[in-house]
C-alpha cells in the first residue's frame, strides 16, 4: 500500500477514495477515526489519509487526484444581470442555465 495524500476532513477523503475506486484504482481511507484524539496527538497526525493498494497505479492516481483538487471554476454573466461564479451552472437568482 502507498499513502497518496492527507485530506482536511473525512468527507473529502471518502470522496477522493470513491472517485479513485470508480476509476479502477483500489483506494481506502485510513485514520478515519483519529479526529477524536486530536489534542492528545498532534492535529496533523489525526487527519484522514487516502491510500492506494497498488503502487504501480500511483501516477494515474496522482493525476486523478490533481483533477479532483483543481476543478475548473466558471464565471459568467446571466441574462438577468447576475454574475455567477464558482462551479455553478445555474443562476441562483433566476434559475437560468449557463449558456453553452
Amino acid at each position: 500500500m502507498l499513502r497518496l495524500t492527507q485530506a482536511s476532513n473525512l468527507a473529502i477523503a471518502t470522496l477522493w477514495a470513491d472517485a479513485l475506486n470508480d476509476e479502477g484504482i483500489v483506494a481506502s481511507v485510513q485514520r478515519q477515526y483519529l479526529a477524536g484524539v486530536a489534542g492528545e496527538l498532534p492535529p496533523d497526525q489525526c487527519l484522514p489519509e487516502v491510500w492506494i493498494h497498488h503502487p504501480a497505479q500511483e501516477a494515474r492516481a496522482r493525476e486523478l487526484l490533481y483533477d479532483l483538487q483543481h476543478v475548473p471554476q466558471h464565471r459568467w454573466l446571466c441574462t438577468c444581470g447576475e454574475l455567477v461564479e464558482g462551479g455553478f451552472e445555474q443562476c441562483w437568482n433566476c434559475a437560468a442555465w449557463m449558456p453553452r
